[in-house]
Parts: C-alpha cells; structure tokens; sequence
C-alpha cells in the first residue's frame, strides 16, 4: 500500500462541482476527471465514500414559495441524480460503486444501511450516499458528517471552490487570510461559511476532521490523501 494519510476518507461534493463551468446540470467531461482522480485514491488503497450535493439542480432553501418540506424532497432527487452520474463515471473508469440512498429507490439504488456500507468499503468499492439523510431542513453537510460517523471515516474531504478556511470571504475581502488550522468551535463561534452549524456540530461532538481544499483541480483529492498541505483542517484542536 502506498503511504497515506487517511485509509477511509468520506469525499463531499458540492452539486456545482459537477457542472463545472456550466454553473448548472453536469458536465460530464469534468465529472470523467474527478472519476480518475477517486480512481487513483482507490488504487492507492484508500476506501472511498461519497456524498453529493444537489445545489446544480435545486436549492430548496433558496425557493420562498414553496413549502419547505416539499422543497427539500425535491432537493433529494437531485442529490441522487447526481449520485448516478458520478457512479456511471466510475464505472467508466472500471472501478466498483454502489449508490445508497436514504429513500427507498429499489429500481436505481441500494438503501442505506450502515453495516452494508461498511462491507461494500471493506471490499475496495466506492460508496456513493443519495438523498441527504432523507429527512427535510437536514443540508448535504449534515448527512456528509452523519454518514462519516456511521462508517467510522478517518476525515472529511470537503471539496469547494476556494482553497481552504479565511478570515473572511477572500473574493469580497482582499485582506482576507487563509487558516491552515481552525477549532470546530471558532467555526461556530465566529459563523464561518464552512459548513452548517449542526455539520459542524455533529463533527465535533464525533470527533471527525474535516479538510477543505479546492476542487477546482481534482487532482487535489489525491493530493489531501496524502497527506499535502493543501487546504486547512477543522478538528477540535487541543
């Protein structure tokens, strides 16, 4: 095996990260990219687990007129869209995946249990978690730090389209500065725009990582893999 930082990574991806410079819907020749690169973490010997975000179709929380609930359901389905693209990519790439998903989609997806999860990594397949925890007023991030706590994963991989944690939003503030290191409380405390606040909170209590970097080459997930200084890690510090 080769040398690694982490054996069993939970990867989340932003529903942007999938349109690339569309903005909207998928560009699959990107989703192809990002495929490799899990390749190599794979091949590295690293268990892999996904989770998608839906934010490339829907935003249930951004639509004012429709019920919350009801939005956020139709948020889930684009989350598992989603899911079946970056499997289908995968498999491009020759690589074993499972979609789970947390609403029972018999035709299309596994459901999720947490035992059958953990087989399938232990079995060098990539994991790919669909509709969120399946419940309304839950984001991707929340299910991205429950879902690492059921598999026990050794970190978070949550891929963005900046470089890790500032002060303050580097593309609105030019004396914004980059935190190689940051406290799940001083996340919360100082409402830095990582995570939601029960992501956040879940992963402290858990006592999960969670490393930022930027997806904007892919080639960075293997590069956190092993262990690069490339974006900034959240933990409880000491």
């Amino acid at each position: 095996m080769a040398d690694i930082a982490y054996r069993r990574i939970l990867l989340k991806l932003s529903g942007e990260a999938l349109a690339g410079k569309n903005k909207t819907g998928i560009d699959f020749d990107y989703v192809l990219k990002i495929g490799s690169h899990i390749k190599e973490c794979v091949e590295l010997g690293v268990q892999v687990a996904i989770v998608v975000g839906g934010g490339n179709y829907w935003r249930g929380r951004s639509n004012q007129q429709m019920d919350r609930t009801r939005a956020d359901y139709i948020g889930m389905l684009a989350t598992t869209m989603n899911a079946l693209t970056v499997q289908d990519a995968l498999v491009q790439h020759g690589l074993d995946c499972r979609v789970m998903s947390a609403i029972e989609m018999r035709q299309i997806a596994e459901p999720f249990i947490r035992n059958r999860a953990i087989s399938h990594l232990e079995k060098g397949r990539v994991v790919i978690f669909a509709s969120g925890t399946g419940n309304p007023f839950f984001s991707t991030d929340t299910c991205a730090a429950l879902r690492a706590a059921e598999v026990n994963a050794d970190v978070i991989f949550k891929a963005t389209n900046v470089d890790g944690v500032y002060t303050a939003d580097p593309k609105k503030d030019p004396k914004a500065k980059k935190l190689h290191h940051i406290r799940y409380i001083d996340v919360l405390k100082d409402q830095l725009q990582v995570m939601d606040s029960a992501a956040a909170a879940l992963c402290n209590d858990n006592n999960i990582p969670i490393y930022v970097f930027d997806m904007s080459n892919p080639e960075n997930i293997v590069s956190a893999v092993k262990g690069e200084d490339i974006g900034t890690t959240i933990d409880k510090g000491e």
